[in-house]
């Protein structure tokens, strides 16, 4: 029987659709694992092998030997900051979940003419670039300067905006009847959103926590501007241990690199459902 013609522009229009699918995880697989196939070959290899820069197999492989160096790298400096980054992290992206979880709670809620201006402020906060001689000045003022707790404001300061507009698109989706029957049982405003409301944003709650710990835990420029010192140091500033103005011993800079990326690599791989999910039913529903 022959096929009806009306249905062969559809079926060249789906299968343009896989073919353009496949093509397209097949660059961004290319892009993500070759660069990461590099830095593990030169993990293995010793500093002269390593300098050359290539992907040639080493001749002697001494990966277990360059991890053992670079935690000794200035009496343990890596595991110093990896203590710190992690306090930073939980710090911080216990803060701004909270605080943008309530923030989206009550824009999504309770509609005003202010709203507006709020929302201008929110997105200005995902476009204007950081500034940062005003925050350093305005943290020696207040004395939090060089502290891992100033730091955590600042992270805090710097990731809500997205997280609020997270939150806000995730808690238009929740229906206001959940509101109402608990406003009768007499909850009030805090008991509401702690009780009925925060339970609800789980699923948000998971993609904020993991995209914003990542994006904490990798961060190079704020520690390095605003928690100066080897002692505060965290785990990508580690990564100037091994270069230098005239010398970069190779091998164990991407081994550092392995190292401090293995975390954020492991969390992005055990919760991606729950990522996607979190992002798409804002997004969606919202």
């Amino acid at each position: 029987m022959a096929q009806p013609k009306a249905d062969r522009p559809v079926k060249r229009h789906v299968a343009a659709r896989h073919v353009t699918g496949i093509i397209a995880i097949l660059v961004s697989a290319i892009l993500f694992l070759v660069p990461f196939g590099f830095i593990v070959v030169q993990t293995f290899k010793t500093g002269p092998e390593a300098a050359r820069l290539d992907f040639g197999l080493p001749t002697q492989f001494v990966f277990f030997d360059n991890v053992a160096k670079v935690f000794e790298t200035r009496d343990f400096m890596l595991v110093t900051a990896f203590i710190n980054s992690t306090i930073l992290t939980v710090l911080s992206v216990s803060i701004m979940v909270v605080l943008s979880a309530m923030i989206g709670w009550v824009l999504a809620r309770r509609p005003s003419r202010w709203n507006g201006l709020i929302s201008f402020l929110i997105l200005a906060g995902l476009i204007v670039p950081p500034a940062i001689v005003p925050t350093a000045w305005v943290m020696q003022r207040l004395g939090i300067f060089n502290t891992i707790g100033g730091l955590a404001l600042v992270e805090v300061a710097y990731g809500m905006a997205f997280c609020i507009l997270l939150f806000r698109a995730f808690v238009s989706t929740i229906p206001r009847e959940l509101d109402e029957a608990a406003t009768i049982d007499g909850a009030g405003p805090i008991r509401l959103f702690f009780r009925i409301g925060f339970p609800l944003l789980r699923g948000v709650i998971v993609t904020a926590i993991v995209v914003q710990s990542v994006a904490v835990f990798n961060d190079f420029a704020n520690p390095l501007y605003f928690l100066p010192g080897e002692r505060n140091a965290t785990v990508q500033l580690t990564l100037y241990n091994f270069q230098s103005q005239f010398q970069t011993t190779w091998n164990l800079l991407f081994t550092n690199i392995l190292l401090i990326t293995i975390p954020p690599l492991l969390m992005y791989i055990f919760f991606n459902r729950q990522i996607v999910a979190g992002l798409t039913s804002g997004a969606v529903k919202g």
